[in-house]
């Protein structure tokens, strides 16, 4: 008899499958359900950037894309920033397969085990899976007694001698809220008097809504080195299939990260490169405009309903509560399905129960009709 196989990575086995895929799974096996549970535009990818994919595909680049990505789309993406004030030089950017992989490589150039990584809760799920993966600890502050700011003390308070970094991400998923100026500041002390990074993912940074909005990296340029920005054309440009974003970050942060994309995943798609740069001149204004307009139908709907929300300020996400309802999260999403025909994804999921998340990113239509649905499972 073969001795047993030896246990694989503790690190995932211990991870949870994902609550997104299963509720927007469920969703899909209901008949009539509308789904609320995927943040994925509901709009196809703009006509110049799928015709600039066609163009490449018929002049072959089919091949190997330099593992950093195209040298033009990097110099791109350098002058796309530096238009909205953050100065990164072309080889001070890297492209990736989307946000997710960018974080992952992010953390996995930066943990060692055993490290932590402090994550402002409600956050988006990946950031405390792949933290777990790299076999160190999340750590997780909770901002829902501040309305969904970071207070300082609180976070001074969980740093300790094995804290590497903090994840911040604004507009948040799931809530939609901005990160205020003083939740900024006190993330840059913190990170300043203790040596942290900051993994700042600005996936839905042209995706804001209300005035006021700052990106940490431009409010606080002094932490350069110890700062590394995402973004994604996922959801700007309506891309989520085409998987591509990019990290951003001062040397010698940035060779350190690009051998774990290396080491991950070799390159992005070499017929996007060009696809994505002519995606970075189109204004997304009206997807923006779109997703306002249902931000203001859904924030009077939950109130209708009196689900306390929080008024989304970007991205496309309303998070109410529900503990009004006496159900827990996982309950309230699972008999949403079932009895209401709408899908949403429970609040524990981000590690905020007794909240559900809802995205309004689906046809006008779907969602009016989600929304009376929704009203008369709560009633």
């Amino acid at each position: 008899m073969p001795a047993p196989p030896r246990p694989v990575n503790t690190g995932i086995a211990r991870l949870a499958p994902s609550a997104i895929r299963r509720i927007g799974t469920l969703a899909a096996a209901t008949p009539g359900c509308i789904s609320l549970a995927l943040g994925e535009p509901e709009f196809d990818t703009p006509d110049p950037v799928r015709a600039e994919a066609k163009a490449a595909l018929d002049r072959g680049e089919t091949h190997y894309a330099p593992n950093a990505g195209a040298p033009g789309l990097r110099r791109a993406i350098s002058a796309y920033m530096a238009d909205r004030g953050l100065a990164y030089a072309p080889d001070e950017v890297l492209v990736t397969l989307g946000a997710t992989e960018a974080i992952s490589s992010s953390l996995l150039a930066l943990l060692n085990p055993g490290d932590e990584v402090i994550i402002p809760v409600p956050a988006f799920v990946s950031y405390e899976s792949v933290t777990r993966m790299n076999h160190a600890v999340p750590v997780r502050l909770d901002t829902a007694p501040c309305g969904f700011q970071i207070d300082e003390e609180a976070l001074r308070a969980l740093v300790t001698d094995a804290t590497k970094a903090v994840v911040i991400n604004s507009p948040n998923n799931p809530t939609g809220r901005l990160l205020s100026a003083a939740s900024l500041d006190a993330v840059a002390r913190v990170a300043a008097e203790f040596g942290l990074y900051v993994v700042s993912d600005d996936v839905y940074c042209r995706l804001v809504f209300d005035g006021g909005y700052e990106r940490f990296a431009a409010r606080h340029p002094e932490l350069r080195a110890q700062t590394v920005v995402v973004e994604s054309f996922s959801k700007p440009w309506a891309m989520t299939g085409w998987r591509i974003g990019w990290i951003a970050c001062a040397e010698p942060l940035m060779s350190q990260i690009a051998k774990a994309h290396q080491a991950a995943a070799s390159s992005s798609v070499a017929f996007c490169m060009e696809a994505a740069e002519r995606a970075l001149a189109i204004d997304p204004a009206p997807m923006l405009e779109t997703y306002r307009r249902r931000r203001d139908r859904v924030v009077a709907a939950l109130d209708a309903m009196g689900l306390p929300v929080a008024r989304p300020q970007g991205a496309f996400y309303a998070f109410p509560s529900i503990a009004g309802t006496g159900m827990v999260d996982e309950e309230f999403c699972e008999r949403a399905v079932s009895e209401a025909g709408v899908g949403l994804v429970p609040g524990s999921s981000f590690g905020a129960p007794g909240h559900v998340r809802l995205s309004f990113c689906v046809s006008d239509g779907e969602l009016d009709l989600a929304l009376e649905r929704l009203a008369a499972f709560v009633s």
